[in-house]
């Protein structure tokens, strides 16, 4: 339920409405002060009395991809596509720490903000969206790290560098449906929590973060093209890195992003009208 005061004064009382009803994404766009606003304090927050403070968004994915590239690319010897594995693995764990970050704090997105949602109205998904863009920094930060990696390791990128946003953009669209709908499942079942959180785990092993795609069977390739990041995650080192072209699994992975962006929205839509009773 929503209240608020009319411009005369008048007190009025907005009830939830029954039934089913359509995303209102101008309603959302009206409230995109709101949306920075939240992502800059949640900006503030991680580098408040940081000890290191920006430093981690270089620390975390060079330590990740170090240590896939002892064990994947030292011990087990994998493929990495003619390309150096420290700066394989580097390409894909850039986009991995963007996506693993965004989608736990999409995640927790509507309880870290209970107070807000219990007390005032706003469009319920600007939470989650203000969540994903955070992380971005991040990313630019690590992209940078890439850029001198790749030139130290001789690996320049083509004229498919210019696609290179697209991939930037599916990996962002991946965030968000995920954690829109976690979000949504979060507030109804909040020991689900743990459950979502080794499930983000196990779904950095079955993208080809440290270790390339062409390792998996053609029988296999259509069922592991179903996750959405390795046809993300193969168009990005092709775009970047020089790496193999994707090919028709990139379509796949493309409508299963889709199909995950639309069936959080949905969701997140259906169970918008109880967030503030059950928060």
């Amino acid at each position: 339920m929503r209240s608020e005061t009319s411009d005369s004064g008048q007190w009025i009382e907005s009830r939830p409405t029954r039934g089913r009803r359509a995303l209102r994404f101008g309603e959302l766009w009206r409230y995109r002060e709101l949306v920075t606003f939240l992502a800059v304090r949640d900006v503030k927050v991680r580098y408040k009395q940081a000890v290191f403070g920006g430093v981690w968004a270089i620390v975390q994915p060079l330590a990740g991809a170090a240590i896939f590239t002892v064990v994947f690319g030292q011990v087990a010897d994998l493929p990495s596509d003619g390309i150096p594995y420290l700066v394989f693995t580097f390409a894909g764990f850039a986009l991995w720490t963007y996506l693993s970050t965004s989608v736990n704090t999409a995640r927790a997105s509507l309880i870290s903000n209970s107070s807000l949602i219990t007390k005032v109205y706003f469009p319920r998904l600007a939470a989650p969206l203000a969540s994903v863009l955070p992380a971005l920094i991040d990313l630019g930060v690590a992209l940078v790290v890439l850029a001198v990696l790749a030139y130290a390791a001789g690996v320049a990128p083509g004229i498919a560098v210019l696609t290179a946003p697209l991939f930037l953009v599916g990996t962002v669209v991946v965030a968000f449906g995920t954690g829109t709908l976690l979000a949504a499942l979060t507030v109804q079942y909040r020991d689900l929590q743990q459950v979502f959180t080794i499930l983000v785990q196990l779904w950095l092993f079955a993208s080809p973060v440290a270790y390339s795609s062409s390792l998996i069977h053609d029988r296999w390739r259509w069922a592991y093209a179903l996750n959405p990041m390795a046809g993300v995650l193969d168009g990005w080192r092709w775009s970047v890195l020089g790496g193999p072209p994707p090919g028709w699994e990139l379509l796949v992975s493309a409508a299963v992003a889709g199909v995950l962006l639309v069936t959080g929205l949905l969701v997140f839509q259906r169970n918008e009208r109880r967030f503030a009773d059950v928060i």
